[in-house]
């Protein structure tokens, strides 16, 4: 694989390496180590609050949630979470929805900006994995990893309002210009789900492992992994057709964008993180801590 360029706009990469329990803190420019946070167990997702002023970083096997600084990476507290797996803010900002794959539930937290306060808990189905949202904040959806469907979760009655078949073993899920994306772990496809409708009318064929999905955040781009064929699947943002694919050997689970576009990914199965030109397809491949997960870009002003 060619040599990337190595300059990269200064900030912060944060990797979650499940295996060895930390939170690895790299320059991107250098792939160099600034820190690494101990956590005690299990952390694999990651997001930065509404006023990107703390990470939150969920410690599913430990049920505790790390909120961290977005430059440094220090620790500013530690909260008791029941096992946190994946986890989002509402649009709005004003909620914190977090998804447990272990203990079948979702738990709906209010934000104030500060402080985490417990809504509800919905025991949702078998293993919900991953959450978006509607853009009036109202709804979240959720895949069932274990009932190979996704559920509409109402926020405010905190209810389960319809669910649609997706395909066997669903992870990631976004929101996407009024459709909602499910990668299919067990195919090898996205399936579009039509939320007027209730129920999946499409399925667009990126790779077997279909996994997770990201909105490339200069073009537009649906960008989504796939861990067995080992590959990222860009497609157009309004037809879903394939533009682009970038081969990359080890298994490439989440993403994240600099501050330049390029594409960082966690490749789960080799335990190195790449950064890809979206263009070009050149990527430097730099070797982090074992089973990396979930991974965020920070600037170096502001996150």
């Amino acid at each position: 694989m060619a040599e990337a360029p190595a300059s990269a706009p200064a900030g912060s990469l944060f990797v979650l390496n499940s295996l060895d329990a930390n939170v690895q803190v790299l320059d991107p420019a250098s792939s160099s180590d600034l820190r690494r946070v101990p956590v005690l167990r299990e952390p694999h997702h990651l997001v930065l609050t509404p006023a990107r002023d703390l990470i939150l970083v969920g410690d599913s096997g430990a049920n505790e949630m790390f909120l961290l600084d977005p430059r440094s990476g220090e620790v500013r507290r530690r909260e008791p979470i029941s096992n946190p797996y994946n986890l989002g803010f509402t649009p709005d900002g004003r909620r914190l929805v977090v998804t447990s794959l272990r203990r079948n539930q979702v738990d709906i937290y209010r934000w104030d900006g500060t402080s985490l306060a417990l809504e509800g808990r919905l025991q949702a189905g078998r293993k919900p994995s991953h959450v978006t949202f509607s853009p009036d904040s109202r709804f979240a959806f959720v895949t069932l990893q274990g009932e190979a469907a996704a559920i509409a979760i109402d926020l405010d009655t905190r209810t389960e309002a319809w669910r649609a078949e997706v395909g066997r073993d669903p992870a990631g899920i976004l929101w996407h210009r009024g459709r909602i994306l499910v990668g299919v772990m067990g195919g090898d496809y996205v399936s579009v789900i039509d939320p007027v409708a209730r129920r999946a009318d499409r399925q667009v064929t990126v790779g077997r492992g279909a996994h997770a999905l990201f909105e490339g955040p200069q073009d537009g781009l649906v960008y989504v992994t796939s861990r067995v064929d080992s590959r990222i699947t860009a497609l157009d943002p309004q037809t879903l057709e394939i533009k682009r694919v970038h081969e990359i050997g080890g298994g490439p689970d989440c993403l994240t964008f600099d501050a330049d576009g390029t594409i960082w990914a966690t490749l789960r199965w080799t335990g190195r993180v790449a950064a890809i030109d979206p263009r070009s397809g050149v990527a430097r491949v730099s070797r982090v801590g074992r089973s990396p997960h979930g991974i965020l870009f920070t600037p170096a002003t502001g996150a």
